[in-house]
């Protein structure tokens, strides 16, 4: 019987026990992801595994902490859709300080369930461009446009027509505005220092998700971070129009050095892989394929100036054309500046290059005038190792071949194991002397 007892009390107290992390556990959860750089398709990724992860996860919320100055449309619809479908209420925070939500990021910004700035920050200069980032023909530009008001109006609409006005502005004249004026105006909900005091303004909101009408309870929620992974941060990276301009170039070095000396790999692995992810970024990036052919054309010239006798005219021709292809692929007219390569980078990589062919360019030209020397001719000159004494005849060792030899004419004898110096050859047999 004291068994029993003394089992129920144990037991007792262990339930116990367990009530506090019970009640620890009931905490809402806020999952917070950071979108920061342009809108990519790998940003896409990351939100999709996000959602999912709140889902799974049962967060009261998912934040969005963004901070962009545009990127793909295509991508901008995606995360726009990908929002509206969630059944868990999206929070786009604008931050940090002195961030943005420029182009593609208004369109995201709204259609959030909670839309909300931080302190310092912008948002508008949303007018489309091309895929290349030039400025469209007018009736394809106001097609497009026409598009996103109508689904920016849709979001929009308990924000009120003063707040329709200034987003369909941000589309028509890319106009910007403030955190204070988007606030006042009800362009978006809230204006929040940090995570802690979003959290504590956004309690008791009520929001409209694909299941309907909730009110949010974030009141002492917890706050989990989910970073971006490798891969997607791989895939950001090479989207910078610097990365991927490096990879090409190297890429195309490194092939071209195996396929002037083939019979090892590893030169042909690094440009093969440096090319493929180049591909990448290209892929993402809004070049002019025009610059390509001056890239060509600039490689070719390194190329044949090896072989032909201009003496580094085709090199310097080939830098200037190198030059020129990397601008016009990355930098035409229109292109966003923050898809731009940088300017000093391509001058040094183009100088670089060329002096490099250019060292190529020496050492052929350099082959070239020495002599070719095959038989017994190549012999003359070379030095060994007596392996026999020399008095007047004995053994020599060129190399790892064993010569019969003889002292030239007036040399004193040779030790075993002196160096010797080949004179001349007769027949089979070398006449050396005495290296000094």
């Amino acid at each position: 019987m004291k068994r029993t007892q003394l089992f129920l009390v144990l037991l007792g107290t262990l339930l116990l026990g367990f009530q506090p992390a019970s009640a620890q556990g009931s905490a809402p959860l806020a999952l917070v992801m950071t979108m920061d750089g342009p809108i990519t398709p790998a940003m896409f990724q990351y939100l999709e595994r996000s959602l999912q992860t709140a889902e799974q996860r049962g967060a009261e919320v998912l934040i969005l902490q963004l901070n962009t100055p545009g990127g793909d449309s295509q991508t901008m619809y995606n995360i726009a859709e990908a929002i509206r479908a969630s059944h868990v209420p999206v929070i786009v925070y604008v931050s940090p300080r002195g961030g943005m939500a420029g182009s593609a990021g208004v369109v995201i910004t709204l259609s959030a369930h909670v839309a909300a700035m931080a302190p310092e920050t912008a948002i508008g200069a949303a007018s489309p461009v091309g895929a290349q980032g030039e400025d469209l023909e007018q009736t394809i530009k106001e097609k497009l446009s026409e598009i996103v008001k109508a689904s920016i109006r849709s979001w929009s609409e308990r924000r009120g027509p003063e707040a329709i006005k200034i987003a369909e502005e941000t589309i028509d004249s890319a106009k910007a505005v403030s955190a204070r004026e988007a606030l006042a105006v009800g362009l978006v909900d809230f204006i929040a220092t940090d995570l802690d005091d979003l959290l504590r303004q956004i309690d008791g909101f009520p929001v409209e998700t694909i299941d309907g009408s909730r009110t949010l309870h974030t009141a002492g929620a917890v706050t989990d971070l989910i970073p971006m992974r490798f891969i997607e941060q791989l895939l950001q990276v090479l989207i910078n129009p610097n990365i991927s301009f490096l990879l090409l170039t190297i890429g195309v070095q490194a092939l071209f050095i195996e396929l002037s000396s083939p019979g090892g790999w590893v030169a042909g692995f690094i440009g093969v892989v440096c090319l493929a992810l180049a591909a990448y970024g290209l892929g993402v990036l809004p070049v002019n394929w025009f610059g390509g052919v001056f890239l060509i054309i600039a490689f070719i010239l390194f190329i044949v100036d090896i072989k032909a006798p201009t003496h580094g005219a085709l090199t310097a021709t080939g830098i200037a054309s190198f030059i020129i292809g990397a601008l016009v692929l990355f930098n035409s007219p229109g292109t966003p500046q923050f898809q731009r390569v940088s300017l000093p980078l391509v001058i040094g990589t183009g100088i670089v290059t060329g002096l490099m062919f250019a060292v190529i360019v020496g050492f052929a030209l350099r082959a070239l005038r020495i002599p070719v020397r095959t038989g017994q001719e190549s012999f003359s000159g070379r030095t060994g190792i007596a392996r026999t004494a020399i008095a007047p005849q004995g053994q020599v060792q060129l190399g790892s071949e064993l010569w019969s030899a003889e002292l030239f004419e007036g040399e004193t004898p040779i030790e075993k194991g002196e160096r010797v110096q080949v004179v001349n050859v007769e027949g089979l047999r070398l006449l050396v002397h005495k290296v000094k």
